[in-house]
């Protein structure tokens, strides 16, 4: 099957309405078993396209050298970036979906530019005043989420390989916390760590 390429679709029709500074936003970690889940929203300027800017895709088609690489592109050339994080304390009170809005807030939050519009990956943020889009596969459509995909990717994956140094022998460098084989097996020989989602299923009936 033939991959999406995103383009500036969304983004032109906002530019040509007068809204120059537009934020996609996306997060990484919402499958995860540990660590937490990590949001990052993206203002693309609509005055340049560098040259990496073909090389964007949604962060789950990139290989881990590409999605480095095109976020020390994006942090460099981008108008703002933000990243905003839930911890797996606040993902185990205010449950996954409420801890995505979570991070997704903070991360505009941290946005050095105040962002007229917001383009939103499959979430709408009601708390936030912001004229805002939310688009089903927006990873895979619009160039600025699928670039917010990629850093909040890179950034994530940092956090999980230095939680594999503080707590060794359950793989998080490799499986970054995602329920792989390796991982539930782990979790039964050395049961959870601090930094595993107790409202989760496969650690909650471990716990038990």
């Amino acid at each position: 099957m033939m991959r999406q390429t995103p383009t500036f679709t969304q983004e032109e029709y906002l530019w040509r309405k007068g809204y120059r500074l537009v934020a996609g936003i996306d997060e990484v970690g919402r499958g995860p078993l540990a660590g937490p889940v990590v949001a990052a929203a993206v203002i693309l300027s609509s005055q340049a396209s560098p040259p990496w800017l073909s090389q964007v895709r949604d962060s789950k088609q990139l290989s881990p050298a590409k999605r480095e690489h095109l976020a020390m592109c994006i942090r460099k050339d981008a108008v703002a970036v933000g990243i905003g994080t839930a911890s797996h304390e606040e993902i185990d009170s205010q449950g996954i979906v409420g801890a995505t809005r979570a991070a997704m807030c903070s991360a505009v939050a941290r946005l050095a530019r105040r962002p007229e519009w917001l383009l939103i990956d499959a979430v709408r943020l009601p708390q936030l005043p912001i004229p805002q889009t939310s688009l089903i596969k927006g990873d895979a459509l619009c160039l600025s989420i699928a670039a917010a995909s990629i850093v909040a990717k890179v950034h994530r994956d940092r956090l999980m390989e230095e939680y594999d140094r503080l707590y060794p022998g359950y793989g998080f460098g490799q499986h970054k916390g995602y329920p792989t084989s390796e991982h539930l097996t782990r979790l039964d020989e050395l049961g959870s760590c601090p930094i595993h989602r107790r409202s989760f299923a496969p650690v909650r009936d471990r716990d038990e």
